[in-house]
């Protein structure tokens, strides 16, 4: 059998035989220099399972779980070790739902299972040692292709509604599938080729449901304990209640009231359910009388200013006078900024502020004194002082939004009795079917490639190639710390998606075949598929998703 010539990263070359798989290429001596388990690879920069024959030269590189595609392939294999073992210990009639991610676990319901409702720590320990059973004796996960209506057939024998209305709108004829033992389902994506590496996991029951624990990419061969998160818990629960309200519970959902032309009743009620919580976050704000300081915080394309800016409206509803500012014209000078590994300025650092003339300056607000307000020039990399004043009354309140506003170190000065502090988050409550999810990043990064664009100039390969930076700012400055806020808020539309598709496609296909962000490109296009894109006309002026897209009201407002 002839050979292939295989390029790993650094320009090493290695000589297989034709047909050789991936998996088996991983495992050759000198090729993997890591401990983290191999989860795929990509293959002249498409992404490629490990059961795949290598037939041709092609320059390699090894995903391993550390990487954010094989980590979504690892956590992809671990729902369908887990779907498969509580079928085979409840019974095939077992309904299962693969909800939202909280902490590092992901959170599942069961339904129709009378030996589950009976005794749930019992069944689940039952299906954590069928799933070990399957890790320790390995089955191959393997990929098949199924005709349109067949799926659809499938769907409908396993009681799938949600994936029943999904492939209604789906384009292609041909569904992947996969295979397990027995056990087939669709599942988004690409996937490992058995159940060998999935070691790593536990189980156990929350709140009324499951909990799928996993390691985290740093460290890929630990699962910590779960840390409880009620308030998160809480905003994802009062999520699905909203999507009860808006009959909108998965993207199938969404593409038929699209359909049914009821798109603009469907964006009114999800703005009016949006008015109203932050309504009911202004009024608990005017009930506490010694609030001075209402403190903002938000991972990346959370909507944090367009809804610092509604706040404002409602509290002045409520008699108040509120003031906003931004943390970021606190950073200090850029000669003075902390550096990252690679040299260039880490404004994601509680250093990169100066939070000692912070301090000062709202001890001198709440005291009366009128204050001079810095402004941050980021072109020039320095604060500036442009005459602009501040000086509080007694009914007045200050609004100050940025990453750090819930770390306590921020505003140690001020009582915490004077605090009122809001955590924000896009927390897409859409899913694609009952057992495959919309990561909430997925939401927000499209929101940010749009917003980058329209406003900053910025191009999509580059919103991309900054992302993961920007995922390890938040978790070390934002989500340790999102427990500690009074209240949460869901940013999140209903309804966005499909009117994201119509910005967001030209420019992802934009992004070049050989650019290290093509990958995540053609993924991103390939989940914008799903949904039919929609005119932005009908989405008023005062959205969040206008910070997006544009056309905000709020856009010039001081």
């Amino acid at each position: 059998m002839s050979g292939v010539m295989v390029t790993l990263p650094g320009g090493r070359m290695k000589e297989v035989p034709a047909g050789t798989t991936l998996e088996e290429i991983s495992q050759l001596d000198g090729v993997m220099d890591s401990p983290s388990p191999v989860m795929a690879a990509m293959v002249n920069d498409k992404i490629t399972e490990l059961s795949v024959p290598l037939m041709e030269n092609a320059n390699v590189v090894f995903l391993t779980l550390g990487h954010m595609d094989g980590y979504r392939i690892f956590q992809r294999s671990l729902i369908m070790l887990f779907l498969r073992s509580a079928m085979d210990v409840l019974g095939m009639e077992t309904k299962i739902y693969v909800k939202h991610s909280i902490g590092n676990g992901l959170y599942c319901e069961i339904e129709n299972s009378p030996e589950y409702e009976k005794n749930p720590e019992e069944s689940v320990g039952k299906i954590k040692e069928r799933m070990w059973e399957l890790v320790e004796h390995p089955q191959p996960i393997t990929q098949m292709l199924m005709d349109l209506p067949d799926a659809m057939e499938k769907a409908r024998q396993m009681g799938l509604n949600a994936r029943l209305r999904l492939f209604q709108y789906r384009r292609f004829s041909i569904v992947h599938m996969y295979q397990f033992g027995k056990y087939q389902d669709y599942l988004y994506g690409f996937m490992l080729p058995n159940s060998s590496r999935l070691g790593h996991f536990d189980l156990c029951t929350y709140e009324g449901g499951v909990l799928l624990l996993m390691p985290t990419r740093r460290y890929p061969h630990t699962v910590k304990p779960f840390q409880p998160m009620p308030k998160l818990f809480s905003i994802f629960q009062q999520s699905r209640d909203w999507s009860r309200i808006l009959n909108v519970a998965d993207i199938g959902g969404l593409n038929e009231q699209i359909s049914a032309g009821k798109l603009r009743e469907l964006i009114y009620t999800s703005e009016a359910l949006h008015a109203k919580h932050i309504s009911n976050i202004a009024q608990e704000i005017s009930a506490r009388p010694h609030v001075k300081l209402v403190l903002v915080a938000g991972p990346s394309s959370s909507g944090k200013t367009t809804f610092s800016r509604k706040l404002c409206i409602q509290l002045r509803a409520e008699g108040m006078r509120p003031h906003l500012i931004s943390v970021d014209n606190y950073f200090k000078n850029r000669d003075e900024t902390p550096l990252d590994e690679e040299g260039a300025p880490n404004f994601e650092l509680m250093d990169a502020l100066d939070t000692e003339q912070f301090q000062k300056d709202l001890l001198k607000l709440f005291a009366g004194e009128r204050v001079q307000m810095p402004y941050y020039n980021f072109k020039l990399g320095k604060r500036e002082y442009r005459g602009q004043e501040m000086q509080f009354g007694p009914s007045d309140v200050l609004i100050v939004e940025g990453i750090h506003c819930l770390n306590e170190k921020l505003t140690a000065s001020i009582p915490k009795e004077e605090k009122y502090k809001i955590y924000i988050s896009a927390l897409t409550q859409l899913g694609i079917d009952e057992h495959n999810r919309i990561p909430t990043t997925d939401g927000r990064l499209l929101r940010r490639l749009v917003r980058d664009h329209q406003f900053r100039g910025t191009s999509a390969s580059e919103t991309i190639s900054m992302w993961e930076s920007v995922r390890r700012g938040e978790d070390q400055n934002i989500f340790p710390f999102q427990e500690q806020a009074d209240v949460m808020f869901n940013s999140a539309l209903p309804y966005e998606m499909a009117i994201l598709k119509q910005f967001a496609e030209p420019l992802l296909f934009r992004i070049s075949h050989g650019t290290a962000e093509y990958a995540e490109a053609r993924r991103l296009i390939k989940f914008l598929d799903y949904f039919q894109g929609v005119s932005s006309e009908e989405v008023p002026q005062t959205s969040i998703l206008r910070e997006f897209i544009g056309g905000s009201v709020y856009e010039h407002m001081e």
